[in-house]
């Protein structure tokens, strides 16, 4: 029998509606449709919503499903296993529910981005046999979106310009006291704090059941546009995965915990959250989550079927003895058909780690 993931890893278990969707060309980047996307798309055109005016067009086939789940790296290095628990995890819950799988390149942060790393990741889901849906989504093509979203919170007095440094929040216990809300500053070297009028303290996960957020986090005036200029992670992906029609997110653990900034947000726009499922993570034999950071392993570039087979062992899925005589496409196909997402095992709020965002 075929030795699994050659990384040596210490697997454990990390405890922890629907929109109306669209996309537009001028936001996609030639990295279209995947080789093999066995999905066929039917475009429909959505207009307006309740939190503003946009015309938007998505791909959607409706004879399927209205499911559509999505996977979100950032091109900071390649995927590592830890990525591909994720990718699979999200992948396996989409099509098992015929719906369509997106993927979108969160290219929003420049500073952290490895040249050449959202092409490999790319051809890493491809090796993977992680066919998505559509056209692959960029980030870096969204700025509009985003300055239009900012636009309307500050228009509906919902946002305000900060200028405090870390040092100073720091010196007052490390969450942010809303200082700032009532100084009227201007734009010059601040950021921009959305203003939390219904902050979300808890929220249900489909895997691990309701999950209770730190208050103090909850209730922070949370960041939409940095300092820097550039647009927050909390901001891009409720406005993009809005945009994109998400009704799920299938994600690991370490996101928990701006979930209910996420939701507050979606709140605040007057649109309906998706749900969300959040995976245990993969960790070293330090008891580390395996990240690009933390210096992960990148997945490996030869038969894709061993580490799959350890990424579905690790989410506790039913795995043939018979793998070994099966395709990329057979194995996977087989996971679909036998996807169990109650097997998974539930995150632990003990052990919940903030993602570095």
């Amino acid at each position: 029998m075929a030795t699994a993931n050659p990384v040596v890893l210490k697997l454990a278990f990390v405890a922890w509606k629907r929109v109306r969707p669209p996309i537009c060309a001028s936001t996609v980047k030639r990295w279209q449709k995947s080789a093999k996307n066995r999905w066929r798309v039917i475009p429909v055109l959505f207009t307006h919503s309740k939190g503003g005016s946009l015309s938007r067009l998505i791909t959607v086939d409706m004879s399927e499903s209205h499911y559509i789940g999505r996977f979100a790296p950032s091109p900071s290095g390649e995927l590592h296993f830890g990525s591909l628990i994720a990718a699979l995890g999200s992948y396996l819950q989409a099509r098992a529910r015929l719906g369509k799988w997106l993927v979108r390149i969160e290219d929003i942060d420049p500073p952290r981005e490895v040249p050449g790393a959202a092409d490999t990741i790319l051809r890493q889901l491809e090796h993977y046999g992680l066919h998505w849906d559509g056209e692959v989504v960029w980030q870096s093509t969204r700025h509009d979106a985003y300055r239009e979203r900012l636009a309307w919170l500050a228009e509906q007095g919902l946002s305000y310009n900060c200028t405090c440094t870390r040092a100073r929040i720091q010196s007052v216990g490390g969450v942010y006291d809303g200082h700032c809300r009532t100084l009227n500053h201007g734009p010059e070297n601040a950021a921009v704090r959305l203003i939390q009028r219904a902050p979300v303290l808890h929220f249900n996960d489909l895997l691990s059941g309701d999950i209770h957020a730190d208050e103090r986090l909850a209730r922070e005036d949370f960041i939409i546009h940095r300092r820097d200029g550039l647009f927050a992670y909390n901001l891009a992906v409720v406005v993009d995965d809005h945009f994109q029609g998400v009704t799920e997110i299938v994600r690991g653990a370490d996101l928990v915990e701006p979930t209910v900034r996420q939701i507050a947000l979606y709140h605040q726009f007057g649109w309906t959250a998706p749900d969300y499922i959040h995976l245990p993570l993969a960790v070293n034999e330090r008891g580390d989550k395996l990240s690009k950071q933390n210096h992960a392993p990148a997945l490996p570039d030869g038969d894709p079927r061993p580490v799959l087979i350890d990424a579905l062992r690790f989410l506790n899925q039913n795995v043939t003895n018979e793998w070994q005589d099966l395709s990329i496409d057979e194995l996977l196909k087989q996971a679909v058909a036998t996807w169990s997402l109650t097997s998974v095992p539930k995150i632990q709020h003990s052990q919940m780690r903030c993602a570095e965002l």
